[in-house]
């Protein structure tokens, strides 16, 4: 499973890098985006104009197949469950925000272990940081992307700082290790 995480300054990226990928990539796609919460979202209709791979607000208890991107909705944290599902929650925030990507990646790398790839891409806050240290404790690949080239570096320093990731990268060479899962499978 491929699972990223954005904020303030990630959804240019996140569009360029679901626009790189085939439309028979292997790997099911969970993103949180710190979203402002109390509305409808439009995240998925703005990414399905740039993928080929189909892309909706994930669904309490809906099964999770590859090649699909699912978004956590706005004010509900998504989490994996054992039975690879997906599950929705409205339990605190954490950090402030949710959904809220540690949540996410903690109960990824629980169910995919090293089957799982996580990225971090730009954000203004730190929700991710423990999130990331866990896939990788668990044997998950890290990914994050470069601080310099991010609007905002709080999320990717504050990651690169605690954990040591597989991968302090750019864009492009964030969308070639994607891709690069796709040719080896």
């Amino acid at each position: 499973m491929l699972v990223i995480g954005l904020s303030a300054g990630g959804i240019p990226l996140i569009k360029r890098i679901l626009q790189a990928l085939p439309q028979d990539y292997p790997l099911p796609i969970a993103i949180v985006a710190h979203l402002p919460g109390g509305h409808e979202s439009c995240l998925a209709s703005i990414l399905n104009e740039s993928t080929k791979l189909p892309v909706s607000n994930a669904v309490d208890k809906e099964g999770i197949v590859a090649g699909h991107v699912y978004l956590a909705p706005p004010d509900y944290h998504l989490l994996v469950e054992r039975n690879r599902r997906f599950s929705l929650s409205v339990d605190a925030p954490v950090m402030s925000v949710r959904p809220s990507i540690n949540v996410l990646f903690e109960s990824a790398a629980e169910v995919y272990e090293q089957g799982l790839i996580a990225v971090l891409l730009s954000g203004a806050n730190s929700d991710g940081a423990e999130g990331m240290a866990y896939v990788k404790q668990l044997g998950g690949l890290g990914i994050v992307l470069d601080p310099k080239e991010c609007e905002f570096s709080t999320m990717s320093s504050a990651t690169v700082n605690r954990v040591e990731v597989d991968f302090v990268v750019g864009l492009e060479e964030i969308i070639g290790l994607l891709l690069a899962v796709h040719e080896t499978s």
